[in-house]
């Protein structure tokens, strides 16, 4: 189902960079189990979670969390 918090591209990310989630977790300032709920869809992370991930991984937040292609622009 798109649009879910699942429908995310950081486990991706990580293992192309190849790193841990602890270690993906420690850049993020974060436990490693908010990474594993992350990489899941169980936890939508904050704004400042993301950047940070984003940021660890070389990538956009918008790369990492794609916006499903239904939602449609506010006026």
């Amino acid at each position: 189902m798109p649009g879910k918090a699942g429908d995310n591209r950081v486990r991706e990310h990580r293992r192309l960079v190849g790193l841990t989630q602890a270690q993906l977790a420690t850049a993020g300032q974060v436990s490693r189990q908010s990474i594993v709920s992350v990489e899941r869809g169980d936890y939508a992370p904050s704004v400042y979670l993301a950047l940070r991930l984003a940021a660890a991984l070389g990538t956009t937040v918008e790369t990492l969390f794609p916006l499903p292609e239904h939602v449609e622009e506010s006026a």
